[in-house]
Formats: C-alpha cells, structure tokens, sequence
C-alpha cells in the first residue's frame, strides 16, 4: 500500500512498479491512499512518432523498418507516454538535435525497466548532447549520468541508452 502527504485536496500522481496511480489528500492534509491504480500510458509507434516530429525529433533504424518483433528495426511500440514526453523534455532544455536509434524493439537487455517495456531509447551520440547530459547530470560513475528527475543516461560506446522513469519535468 502507498501512502503520500499532500496539501488538502492537492492530487499527487504515484509511478511504481510500472503502475500509476493518482491520490487525493483527505481534508486537513492528511495522508490519503492511492485508491485508483491504472497501467502507465502505452503509446503505438503511429503515436510516439507524431509526437516526436512535431517536436522536432528524428530516429532512425539500421534495419530501416519499425517491426518491434525485429531486433534490425527501431520500434516505439508499447514505449511509454512518459519516455516519449522525456525525449522532447531533454530537446527543449537542451536544444540539441536528437536522433533515436532504438525503442522498443526486441535485442536489448531484459528487465523491468528495459527498453522492450517502455522505459528506455537509444540516441546518436552528438557533441552537443554528450556536453549538455555530462555537464547538466551527475556523474554516477560507469558512464552513467543522473538528472535531477532520476533518469539515467548511460553512455555506451556509440550511442547514449537513456531509462526514462518520467517526463523529466515535462
């Protein structure tokens, strides 16, 4: 059961275990309970990637598809609202070119936070972006990063693989 503290009436929105609920603080502020637990919001690829161009997001693919059951393709199928939200995030406060080269797509690492549910992406790596994340985060050590939200930025080899547990402030 989670509890909050909240200001009377204040609703406060709850993310765990890939769940997310709203509570409302009871009259007087004290704690309310989270009373309505909905799955977090699935995007289709169609969706992710109008966002993305609207805001002016590229991605890319060396399979040169969007099969999400083909680890060649570079799919945002199933990939969460609030990742999508925390690529454009980092765009606005960056202003910084960004180009996705993974999603959702089968062949990466398993987990609960993977990209196969939702929670990461992959980008090109750009002098731009690298300088922002590197001088912006915290060092976690690892070539890991940490943003003020608590997403992660790991820089591996060729490209940046970014874990997304909100909007970052969106």
């Amino acid at each position: 059961m989670t509890r909050v503290l909240a200001a009377a009436g204040a609703a406060v929105a709850l993310v765990a275990g890939g769940v997310t609920a709203t509570a409302v603080a009871a009259p007087g502020g004290a704690p309310a309970e989270a009373t309505e637990a909905q799955p977090l919001a699935k995007l289709s690829h169609g969706q992710a990637t109008d966002k993305f161009s609207a805001a002016g997001l590229t991605w890319s693919s060396s399979g040169n598809c969007s099969d999400r059951n083909n680890s060649t393709c570079t799919s945002f199928d199933q990939i969460n609202s609030a990742t999508v939200d925390g690529v454009i995030t980092l765009k606005s406060a960056s202003g910084c070119a960004i180009n996705l080269t993974g999603g959702t797509e089968t062949g990466h690492a398993d987990g609960t936070y993977s990209h196969w549910n939702g929670y990461k992406v992959d980008f090109s790596l750009s002098s731009c972006l690298d300088n922002y994340i590197q001088g912006t985060f915290t060092s976690i050590g690892g070539s890991k990063w940490k943003s003020g939200s608590g997403n992660i930025y790991y820089r591996e080899g060729n490209h940046w693989d970014v874990t997304y547990h909100n909007c970052g402030g969106c």
